[in-house]
């Protein structure tokens, strides 16, 4: 268990498979590139499986797909990708609200492209700070990506708890910026991913938000 009595000031989550469910998003994209829903699914999972970068799952169908590029031409067709309040998981809302009702700051950062933070400004979602990898500049897992983090909420690494699906690019490097972890298991990267060390290493490890709240309260409490 990474934390021991250090207490928790600072919650930060990530997005995609965290708080946003990226299913639709997914689909969207298999019917973009006229793959059978099914079978981009299953690309995606080998490659996550063998620890590739996901773009690497559009290539396999496209091998010179540019996706920046793609998007553009999606957005130009009348197909943007997008997302909005029926794709947030369930449990996220009630999470977000009752951290903040223990006095937490809580904020939003993970790698997601241009259009992305100004959509997740207008789910008005009460958080403290968003920031996204447009648009700070830098992607997770980068150790500036971290750094951002730990300025944002606050400038002491060891009182924020950074949560989020993904072993590789969420809990390893926020754990090595000094912060402390929390995993949740969904999404395709939460599910397909394993990474046992890294896992071992998180503070928490939950199956849904709603389990989260308690468990800072607890360890809040715990640590005086």
């Amino acid at each position: 268990m990474t934390g021991g009595t250090r207490t928790i000031n600072a919650v930060f989550f990530d997005v995609g498979g965290t708080i946003l469910d990226e299913s639709r998003e997914f689909e969207t994209w298999a019917d973009w590139l006229g793959v059978p829903r099914h079978t981009f699914s299953a690309v995606f999972g080998a490659v996550i499986a063998r620890g590739l970068d996901y773009r690497e799952t559009f290539r396999a169908f496209r091998p010179d797909l540019d996706l920046v590029a793609e998007l553009e031409r999606r957005a130009a067709a009348g197909s943007p990708e997008s997302f909005g309040e029926e794709d947030l998981y369930p449990d996220a809302r009630a999470c977000l609200s009752a951290l903040k009702d223990q006095g937490l700051f809580v904020g939003l950062a993970g790698n997601q492209p241009a259009h992305a933070e100004a959509t997740l400004r207008a789910l008005d979602l009460g958080v403290d700070v968003i920031g996204t990898s447009s648009g700070w500049g830098v992607d997770k897992p980068s150790p500036a990506f971290f750094e951002r983090v730990v300025r944002e909420g606050g400038g002491e690494a060891s009182s924020i708890l950074y949560v989020g699906d993904r072993p590789d690019n969420d809990a390893r490097p926020a754990g090595q910026a000094g912060m402390m972890t929390c995993l949740i298991r969904r999404g395709p990267w939460g599910h397909i991913l394993d990474m046992p060390a890294v896992s071992e290493g998180c503070l928490f490890r939950i199956d849904s938000l709603d389990e989260l709240p308690s468990l800072v309260a607890k360890h809040n409490a715990a640590a005086g």
